[in-house]
């Protein structure tokens, strides 16, 4: 059984990244590169006003899984505008995707984590007199998700989540969850627990959510993006751990929000010591978001969040996911379709996107410094 169910996931995750490669390898669109002439199956509105300037050519790029849904709204709105512009986003992880850009491999990457200390250094290598910032452009809540024969509607804290996904709970009927939700029929099934075999920014996230608002109970490094605690199942990619959880009864894991809506998974509520526990939505996670700080200097936005908000309605397990490209000395042929994609994506129009796909968009007064940096992009 654990060979079918190993061969099922696999033939899961291979299948998503398939159906991944066929949307962004389409370009599509009339060949009016104005950005007024894209029809795209009634999406001319979307793409109405995305400015191509001298976009063209191939251009690739690489990194987090957690805004692959974004990603794929984004590039099909603005290959219908610009048909010139063929883009390639492999989503295989924001470790992966810093290390290809890092090599020069890609234009631009994806990272659910801003760069370290490190990273920034090692990008000086590649961008000839200036180095990677971190321009953040998708929010949303981190979801976790479960699927429990009988339960619909589940709280846990962040000690009991901690605790599961470190395998110190092991039955859903553990007092320590039925606590959290008097009146729930708890059945005594096995908790199999689903995390990231990749290097993922959504499991740096998560833990640094367990590590501010669980610290007694989880004592993992809050910085890795490698999956540290003990026990569980490991699956490719935000795709792969949903699937996972799709096909196991009993299951729990942790993937952006629109990986959850697709599946068509229940998300766990929070209690996060507010009045009441909060789900996991857009508007939610706006809140928590809404609240960051740039850390960043000069031309870098990194943000702090607050991880152990306890604000009313605020969702506390959110990530930003960054786009990270060269502040200088990006590659002169790939430069005006890095810069007119990522302001589109930056763009009133391609953050209004954003929410019906169940991320967050980047709030007003960081987008708006988003805006002023891409354009000087050299």
């Amino acid at each position: 059984m654990k060979l079918q169910r190993k061969n099922r996931l696999r033939a899961t995750a291979l299948g998503a990244l398939a159906v991944s490669g066929a949307l962004v390898l389409t370009a599509c669109g009339s060949d009016d590169n104005s950005g007024t002439g894209g029809t795209d199956g009634g999406n001319t509105k979307a793409a109405s006003n995305i400015k191509c300037d001298d976009a063209k050519g191939q251009l690739l790029a690489a990194g987090s899984s957690a805004q692959k849904n974004a990603m794929d709204l984004w590039v099909k709105n603005f290959q219908a505008a610009c048909s010139g512009v063929e883009i390639n986003y492999q989503p295989i992880g924001s470790g992966g995707g810093i290390t290809k850009f890092n090599q020069g491999q890609v234009a631009f990457a994806g990272s659910d984590s801003a760069l370290k200390d490190t990273e920034v250094a090692d990008s000086k290598k590649i961008c000839t007199g200036g180095q990677g910032i971190n321009l953040p452009m998708v929010g949303g809540p981190v979801a976790i998700g479960y699927n429990l024969s009988g339960v619909d509607n589940l709280v846990l804290d962040a000690p009991t989540l901690a605790k599961i996904f470190d395998s110190k709970i092991k039955k859903w009927d553990d007092p320590a969850i039925a606590k959290l939700n008097p009146g729930v029929k708890l059945p005594s099934t096995t908790i199999q627990a689903f995390h990231r075999s990749d290097e993922s920014g959504t499991t740096q996230n998560l833990g640094k959510y367990l590590s501010k608002a669980a610290p007694a109970e989880w004592k993992h490094d809050p910085k890795s993006k490698s999956w540290l605690a003990a026990g569980g199942q490991a699956a490719s990619g935000s795709s792969g751990v949903a699937a996972g959880v799709k096909g196991t009864d009993g299951a729990i894991g942790y993937f952006e929000l629109s990986y959850a809506t697709a599946s068509k998974l229940n998300a766990v509520k929070i209690d996060t010591g507010a009045s009441a526990p909060v789900e996991a939505n857009s508007e939610n996670a706006s809140k928590a978001i809404a609240a960051a700080k740039v850390k960043g200097t000069g031309k870098d936005l990194a943000l702090e969040l607050d991880y152990a908000t306890k604000a009313e309605g605020a969702y506390p397990i959110v990530l930003v996911t960054y786009e990270i490209a060269c502040d200088k000395g990006n590659k002169a042929e790939t430069l005006p379709a890095v810069k007119a994609f990522l302001n589109y994506a930056i763009s009133d129009e391609g953050q209004k996107i954003l929410s019906d796909a169940g991320y967050a968009p980047i709030p007003a007064e960081i987008a708006a410094k988003v805006r002023e940096v891409v354009p000087t992009l050299s």
